[in-house]
């Protein structure tokens, strides 16, 4: 949703990924310190899993309060995690990549739920790949409108997707448009530019 802003990334890194490491405070301390240098809209913390370093982030952000708004993208796979730290976080975004199967779905909508119970801004983000199909979207799209509407959901087709030829994302973003008030179409960066 905070998509095409200019923001500091705090991004976990894989297995096998290069990484700076930070305790807590160094991290609050460069936050802060490059929000200063700079205009940022937001902090985006993304990456392998965040929430599997729960602790961590509130750490963080009782050592030094984050001086932007905080942007938490998550796969929804730990919604008590979540719980704990949703007090210092303005945006979850709960990402199902692939094909949305009811197991990710239920998972990912545990997330949204705790984000919505909250007060915090929430948003469902389907990235398919070629074996989702319009009805596995569409059903995850009536799954969260019955968690929230206030939800925002936002699909980005396929990197590789023929947009301006294939009518499938229009009719797709009318018909899930019809069930739920706010769902919107947006396209991928690839990588570097884009996290992908």
């Amino acid at each position: 949703p905070w998509v095409g802003r200019r923001q500091l990334f705090v991004r976990f890194a894989a297995e096998a990924e290069t990484a700076t490491m930070f305790t807590a405070a160094a991290l609050g301390q460069e936050l802060k310190r490059l929000a200063q240098r700079d205009a940022y809209h937001s902090i985006a913390i993304s990456g392998r899993d965040p929430l599997a370093n729960c602790d961590y982030l509130v750490a963080v952000f009782d050592t030094e309060a984050p001086p932007l708004p905080v942007m938490l993208d998550t796969d929804g796979e730990r919604p008590d995690e979540l719980g704990k730290v949703i007090a210092k976080i303005d945006l979850v975004q709960v990402t199902v990549a692939g094909a949305p199967s009811d197991s990710s779905i239920e998972r990912a909508l545990a997330s949204v739920k705790v984000a919505a119970s909250h007060g915090v801004e929430h948003a469902l983000v389907l990235c398919p790949n070629e074996q989702a199909t319009d009805a596995m979207m569409l059903r995850a799209v009536e799954q969260v409108h019955a968690v929230s509407e206030k939800a925002q959901v936002v699909v980005h087709p396929p990197l590789d997707a023929a947009i301006g030829k294939d009518r499938r994302w229009v009719t797709l973003i009318e018909r899930a448009a019809a069930v739920h008030p706010d769902v919107r179409l947006m396209l991928r960066l690839a990588a570097p530019v884009g996290m992908t």
